[in-house]
């Protein structure tokens, strides 16, 4: 299960595309971040990117 919840989160979008499409953009970032550091990412980037756009709406 997510945490935050997926309803939470999309009440700040219009749709679930947009959310996902932010999802994506963020996990893309966070995962190249990593690849050009040599970092070894424990948790998922999806779920960084869900955190972090929760964190950033005050959702967390």
């Amino acid at each position: 299960m997510l945490n935050p919840a997926i309803g939470k989160l999309i009440q700040n979008c219009e749709n679930r595309y947009g959310l996902v499409n932010e999802i994506a953009y963020e996990a893309r970032k966070i995962a190249d971040a990593a690849i050009e550091k040599e970092e070894i990412i424990i948790e998922k980037p999806v779920s960084l990117a869900i955190n972090k756009i929760a964190d950033k709406r005050g959702l967390l």
